[in-house]
């Protein structure tokens, strides 16, 4: 199960796996105060494109299409992700305040397609 979650929201035992995936350390949260068991900058979207999509120079559409072709250059990392969360629950843990449009919510449909199969 692959699930999301804002890191300003309490961790919960029924997180399983916490992946902290933003590019940047997420504001007004101290490093030792997160609980997260990894941090995978890899699977974070370019600064470009998350630059042109806070900034509104794109919409949704276009990012989550963007962000896929992005996604599709680091397939080894996205199965590995997937295999985890094949084995137990993983969350994905973000900064940003929009719950219906953000990165972490592409990632989590991406990764569920990869661990399908």
């Amino acid at each position: 199960m692959i699930q999301c979650k804002r890191v300003y929201d309490a961790a919960s035992p029924d997180d399983g796996y916490r992946i902290l995936v933003d590019r940047l350390w997420p504001r007004g949260v101290k490093k030792e105060d997160l609980a997260f068991d990894e941090w995978c900058k890899a699977l974070t979207p370019s600064s470009d494109l998350r630059k042109a999509f806070h900034g509104e120079t794109i919409d949704f559409t276009a990012f989550r299409e963007a962000y896929q072709q992005e996604l599709a250059q680091h397939l080894d990392e996205g199965k590995r992700v997937a295999a985890l969360a094949q084995k137990q629950t993983v969350t994905l843990l973000y900064g940003a305040t929009n719950t219906q449009q953000n990165h972490a919510l592409v990632l989590a449909d991406w990764l569920r397609q990869l661990a399908e199969g």
